[in-house]
Order: C-alpha cells, then sequence, then structure tokens
C-alpha cells in the first residue's frame, strides 16, 4: 500500500487497521483517504494516526504552560476537586435534580445554586443558563423585544468564534441603538438617545481588550438611575463572574458581583468559567421580578443547564461560602509563591537539550477576564532555531504541551502546571 500513487478502497484500508471497532475503522480509513487526494501521504500511517485520535478521550487532557490561565482554547477554568467530586456523584446514578422529596411533587433544579449566589452577591433572585451570551439574549428576549436596546460603540465587542454583540442582541428580537464614540460615551449620550421605543441599556463588559487615554464612561450607578426614571430596564454584563478581591493577588481592581449588583441595575450578568472558577454557565442576577420575568420565558427551557453544571458549580460557590476559594485552580494558580514557580522554571530550563533559562515574566488571566493585566511569574526560555518546530513539537505529544512563541523564542511558564505535569513536560522537552 506504500508508495502507490492511488489510495485503496475505505474498506481495504479499514482491513488494515486491526480489530478495533468497525465504524471506527471506516471513519478513520475514509479520513485518510481524504486528506491523501487533498494533500498527499501515506494512507495507512493517517489511517492509523486518526483512528488513535478518534478513540482517545475527549475532550483530550493537555498540560497549559501557555502562560495564561484561563485559556479559552483549554477549557477556561479548571475545576475544583469538590466540583469534580460533584459531578462525579451526580452522573454515576440517579439524583435529585427537579424533585421535592418531602411531598413527592416536581421540585426546581435552580433552587440550591440560587441560595447560593444569592447570599454571595446580595441580588434578590439569580437564575443559571448555559453561558454568558445566552444571559444576555435571554435578558433582553423577556424584557425588551421589539423594543430598542442602547449599548455604547466602545462596548461593541466581538467575542470568541467571530460572534458579534450586535448579532446577539438581534437573535434576542430587540433593535440595537448605538450611542456615543469609540473612546467616549457619556450619560448625556445615552439621555438624548433614549424615546418612548427604548426599553434598556446594554452595558457590556469590554472583555479581552482595553480602551485607555482619552476615554470617558458612565458609572453604573448613573446608568441604573436613568433606567429608573425612564421606566426602563439597565442590563450591566460584568463578564468575568469575580465574586473576590483581585488585588489580593496582585491584580488590578475587577468589579464583583456583589459590587456591581449594589450599583442597583436590574440584572446582572456574567459568566461561571472565568474568575469565578466554576464550570461554563451564565449567571443572571437581580431583582425577583425581572428574574422570575426571564424564569418563565420560552427561551429560558432551551437555555436550560443540566444536571452535572448545576453540581459543579454549586460546588464551587459553597467553596466560596466557606471561606475557602483559594482551593480553587484559578486562584491557586495566580497566588502561587514565586519562588516555586522559580523551582519549575529552572527544572524546565535544566531538562532542554538546547540553551534555556529561567526568565521572569507575566502570566496573563486570560478568558476575557482582566485585559492586559497579570502576575509576576517565572517562565523557561528554550533558544531554538525553529520555536515553531519545537512548539509543535510539544503539542504533537500525548498529553498535548502549550507553551508560547515571543520574541523568537519558545518559552514554558508552569504557574498553572501541577508537579506531575512539570515532571512529564521535562521529559518531553528533554526528548
Amino acid at each position: 500500500m506504500r508508495g502507490t500513487n492511488r489510495p485503496p478502497s475505505v474498506d481495504a484500508l479499514a482491513r488494515t487497521l486491526g480489530e478495533g471497532p468497525v465504524r471506527l475503522r471506516v471513519m478513520a480509513a475514509r479520513s485518510a483517504i481524504s486528506r491523501v487526494r487533498s494533500t498527499g501521504g501515506d494512507a495507512q500511517e493517517l489511517a492509523l494516526a486518526e483512528l488513535a485520535r478518534m478513540s482517545g478521550a475527549f475532550p483530550a487532557p493537555a498540560v497549559n504552560m501557555s502562560g495564561t490561565v484561563l485559556h479559552t482554547g483549554l477549557g477556561r477554568a479548571v475545576l475544583a476537586r469538590e466540583a469534580v467530586g460533584a459531578i462525579l456523584q451526580a452522573s454515576l446514578g440517579h439524583a435529585v435534580v427537579e424533585l421535592d422529596v418531602s411531598s413527592g411533587a416536581r421540585g426546581d433544579r435552580q433552587e440550591r445554586v440560587r441560595e447560593y449566589l444569592v447570599a454571595l452577591t446580595g441580588a434578590e433572585d439569580a437564575l443559571v443558563v448555559n453561558n454568558c451570551a445566552a444571559a444576555i439574549v435571554l435578558c433582553l428576549a423577556a424584557h425588551c423585544q421589539g423594543r430598542e436596546v442602547l449599548l455604547s460603540r466602545g462596548e461593541m465587542v466581538e467575542i470568541g468564534g467571530s460572534f458579534r454583540l450586535p448579532e446577539i442582541v438581534a437573535a434576542s428580537g430587540a433593535v440595537l441603538r448605538e450611542v456615543g464614540c469609540t473612546n467616549k460615551t457619556r450619560l448625556a449620550d445615552y439621555e438624548a438617545a433614549w424615546h418612548d421605543q427604548t426599553g434598556a441599556v446594554l452595558r457590556c463588559h469590554p472583555s479581552n481588550f482595553q480602551i485607555v487615554g482619552f476615554v470617558e464612561s458612565p458609572a453604573p450607578e448613573d446608568l441604573a438611575a436613568m433606567c429608573r426614571a425612564r421606566s426602563g430596564i439597565f442590563i450591566d454584563d460584568v463578564g468575568s463572574g469575580c465574586l473576590v478581591d483581585t488585588t489580593a493577588y496582585g491584580l488590578p481592581s475587577e468589579r464583583t458581583l456583589a459590587e456591581a449588583i449594589a450599583a442597583g441595575p436590574d440584572m446582572v450578568v456574567a459568566s461561571g468559567d472565568k474568575l469565578l472558577g466554576g464550570p461554563q454557565a451564565g449567571l443572571i442576577l437581580g431583582s425577583s421580578q425581572a428574574v422570575r420575568a426571564i424564569a418563565k420565558h420560552p427561551l429560558a427551557r432551551a437555555f436550560r443547564v443540566d444536571k452535572l453544571t448545576l453540581a459543579a458549580l454549586a460546588a464551587t460557590l459553597r467553596l466560596y461560602l466557606e471561606g475557602r476559594h483559594d482551593e480553587i485552580p484559578v486562584w491557586a494558580s495566580l497566588k502561587r509563591p514565586l519562588e516555586q514557580v522559580l523551582r519549575d522554571a529552572k527544572r524546565l530550563a535544566k531538562s532542554s537539550p538546547g540553551p534555556a533559562n529561567a526568565v521572569r515574566a507575566v502570566t496573563v488571566v486570560g478568558g476575557g477576564s482582566l485585559p492586559g493585566s497579570g502576575v509576576a511569574s517565572w517562565a523557561c526560555r528554550v533558544r531554538s532555531e525553529s520555536p515553531d518546530a519545537l512548539a509543535q513539537r510539544l503539542r504533537a505529544a500525548d498529553p498535548p504541551v502549550l507553551g508560547y512563541i515571543k520574541d523568537g523564542h519558545f518559552w514554558l511558564d508552569p504557574r498553572t502546571a501541577t508537579p506531575d505535569e512539570v515532571r512529564y513536560t521535562c521529559r518531553v522537552l528533554g526528548g
């Protein structure tokens, strides 16, 4: 089969791939033959590699030494052990999800996470959906469908996967109206744009970019007061879902969910898998009236979270209630002592077959949280004639190791890695 110009048939190639499940062998053969026809290569080698990929765990584990704590490509927040245990417990058997065990009647799957979120933020009520974009769509669909929503031009963001906030607003049935300028939007801009078809103001967290210098935006308290005076609603998207003082970790101050609620909006929305450190989820916090109307909307069913998300989120929130948030991996990584990170960076440098040394670096938060900010760190800088090839070699390991390329060198930041992951990366780098 090697060296032939024409690839074999799917069935013939599948028969050469061992005794594994027929369907997987056929899928691997078909994929390999397609690649041979488009780019060339050895059909059997490609098919074996494809079969191994399809037979492996998904999502596959990975080692994060990218210098980014909340790496979107790697699933953002690593869950706390308690959250993992809660998922396992909820998965292995039946669980009380939507059942009132005292009466035998149907229960409320959101009850526990609602109680925790209300206690942690001071909100009157809370609802959890499957991500923050869904939270925005649901808020607008329930409260502003067919009416205008005012959004600053400086907050008209594009999120991951090329989805843009104007498109998300349109999907809700609301009508977007732009106000202000990219760098300056004043309260007077919102007041001038408001008319009898205006239903809401949406304030959007800038997520993964910064506008600095000649900038201005109104305080959320002022936007909340303006909306109340006009019988409209104010939705504040705070993005990261932060529940603690970020300055304690050497980071700039990030508004917490409690501070956002205290400013008086009708609704605050945030993500569960960023600085909160939990599973992917969209949090909707606000007044009982506003949240109840959202919960009754038909889209609330479409955006409903399952028992595994609820289990992980409840366990994560309970750590905050118990004052144990430093055990949540995102905060544990950010708080890790510099001397430990330096020790690991030196171990990595020592294992490199080529020139390498430990160099001061910055670990960024990532995941659309605190853009441009990070904490002091140490990284292993590897000098290589081809840093791209070195990066590709480490990504090809099983599990893959992700570093980053900067200033013509390849870097590995061990702040987010476990001791076992550091030892493994030393072996891969030295191999």
